[in-house]
C-alpha cells in the first residue's frame, strides 16, 4: 500500500513539474514576443505629452478637392483643435494619421458608404458635445497635430504583460510548492 501510494504522489509531482516548467516556458515565449513587436512600437511613440484639446471646427470631407488631392471615396472627419497654445489637426491615433493625413477619423466600415457616413456623423456630434478633451500631442515645438488616443501608450503595456507575469508567477509557484512538498515528505520519512 505504502509504495503504491509513493508511486502515485511521484506521478503526480511529476505531472505538476511539467506544468510548471510549460507555464514558465510559455511566460518566456510571450515576453519574448511582446517584446519584439509591442515594446519597440510603445518606445517610438511619439506621443506623449497629455493636455487638453477644445475643438475649433470639424468639418466632413466628401469626395471634395483638397489642395489638389482628391479626398478617399469614404467620408471622413477633418477636426481642428487649439492645445498648448497652438492650433492643431486632431487625428484619432497614430495609424490614423499614417493611413490618411487628411483625415481626423475614418469609419471602420469603409464597404457600406452610408453606415460609414453615419458612424463619422456620430463621432462629429460627440465632439461637439464635448467641446473639451484630453489628446496627446509631441513635445516638439513644430507639430502641428495631436492624437486623441494612444494605441501603444502605458496602460496597452501594463495589459499585455499582465498575463505572461501572471503565467510566470503561477509556474514558479508550482515548482515551488512541488519541491517544498519533496522535502517535506523525504524529512518526514526520515522521521
Amino acid at each position: 500500500m505504502g509504495k503504491k501510494l509513493v508511486m502515485a504522489q511521484k506521478r503526480g509531482e511529476t505531472r505538476a513539474l511539467c506544468l510548471g516548467v510549460a507555464l514558465v516556458v510559455c511566460a518566456a515565449i510571450t515576453y519574448y514576443v511582446l517584446g519584439t513587436t509591442l515594446l519597440p512600437l510603445y518606445q517610438k511613440s511619439v506621443w506623449t505629452q497629455e493636455s487638453i484639446c477644445h475643438l475649433i471646427e470639424t468639418n466632413i470631407k466628401d469626395h471634395e478637392e483638397l489642395e489638389g488631392k482628391k479626398v478617399p471615396q469614404y467620408p471622413c472627419l477633418w477636426v481642428n483643435v487649439s492645445t498648448v497654445d497652438r492650433w492643431a489637426m486632431l487625428y484619432h491615433t497614430e495609424d490614423t494619421r499614417d493611413k490618411n493625413q487628411q483625415c481626423s477619423y475614418i469609419p471602420r466600415n469603409l464597404d457600406n458608404y452610408w453606415m460609414a457616413l453615419a458612424d463619422v456623423e456620430k463621432v462629429k456630434s460627440n465632439f461637439h458635445m464635448h467641446r473639451a478633451f484630453y489628446c496627446f500631442s509631441a513635445p516638439q515645438v513644430n507639430e502641428t497635430s495631436v492624437v486623441y488616443r494612444r494605441l501603444y501608450g502605458p496602460q496597452v503595456l501594463l495589459f499585455s504583460f499582465f498575463w505572461p507575469t501572471f503565467l510566470l508567477t503561477g509556474g514558479l509557484l508550482i515548482i515551488a510548492m512541488v519541491k517544498l512538498n519533496r522535502s517535506l515528505s523525504i524529512l518526514a520519512a526520515q522521521k
